[in-house]
């Protein structure tokens, strides 16, 4: 069973849940240690105390805040607790909302709330509350001394908390160079919109994640074996020239890939939607070349 990062309570009305926090993701990137290049030795870090240089241990490492210049107040764990109670053991519901209505760029970091003894009953009431309305629940909470937005999902039998983004922790996008948002403002015809609509078509399939997986990481940790094997653990491959530049060109016949795509054969994921689709709809001319 993973660790709690938090407990606290969820609080909406009246309502009190007793809950604990748990990280929902699971951290699988490479972990790449930093070498000498010199000798292949480990390089290290230290905390070091500033003005003496000595190595700090971490019993004797606190929190201060610095007001002015080198000039610092110490605050203890307890005083950050203590600065609001409330807002560092509840999760406050502020409102709820459509689940559709907050868009994806603003969900951050998912965790797992597990509900604490005496919390069954009403944290199943919650999740299926939020399951029956798909709604969202807009919350606050305070973890590692920093207030956070997020929102209560019901995601299968769990009540998930994803951290949010503010508002204006997000780039506007008014001074992005994007294509017009009319198809003719953007250079799109109607025939390229239907292939497209076509070629999405043909590769909707039903949501598997399992398929998926992290084929980088597997390829690197084949070159490990490989370099082991090798006996090369210690040769250095030298960076790979440049390709040359090839005859930039703004000009894309959008028609013609469109085409090359459908004619291509469909992976084996979803045949029964792929039929479905074919039947539906009069097989464009590349798909009849193939077949």
């Amino acid at each position: 069973m993973a660790r709690a990062l938090w407990k606290g309570a969820i609080s909406f009305g009246l309502v009190h849940i007793p809950v604990e926090l748990i990280s929902a993701s699971l951290d699988h990137e490479l972990d790449l240690s930093m070498l000498d290049r010199r000798d292949f030795a480990p390089i290290g870090y230290k905390r070091y105390n500033k003005q003496t240089g000595k190595e700090v241990e971490w019993d004797d490492i606190i929190k201060g805040y610095e007001y002015k210049t080198d000039e610092y107040v110490v605050l203890s764990e307890e005083d950050l607790r203590q600065a609001n109670v409330k807002a560092t053991q509840t999760i406050d519901i502020l409102a709820f909302v459509d689940a559709l209505e907050v868009p994806l760029t603003f969900y951050e970091h998912p965790y797992y709330l597990l509900p604490a003894k005496g919390g069954e009953k009403v944290y199943a009431l919650l999740r299926e509350t939020l399951r029956k309305a798909n709604k969202v629940g807009i919350a606050s909470v305070v973890m590692r001394t920093k207030q956070h937005l997020c929102a209560l999902v019901c995601v299968g039998d769990a009540i998930v908390l994803n951290t949010l983004r503010y508002a204006d922790e997000l780039r506007p996008t008014d001074d992005l160079d994007l294509p017009g948002s009319s198809l003719k403002a953007a250079g799109i015809s109607d025939k390229e919109l239907k292939m497209a609509l076509s070629l999405v078509e043909g590769m909707s399939e039903a949501w598997e994640p399992g398929q998926y997986h992290d084929s980088y990481r597997e390829d690197v940790l084949a070159l490990v074996k490989k370099k082991i094997k090798a006996k090369q653990t210690k040769t250095i491959t030298p960076p790979a020239p440049e390709p040359a530049e090839e005859q930039d060109s703004n000009v894309i016949d959008l028609v013609a890939l469109l085409q090359q795509s459908l004619g291509k054969k469909a992976p084996a994921a979803a045949p029964r939607k792929r039929a479905a689709a074919s039947t539906a709809r009069k097989p464009a001319p590349a798909r009849r070349k193939a077949a």
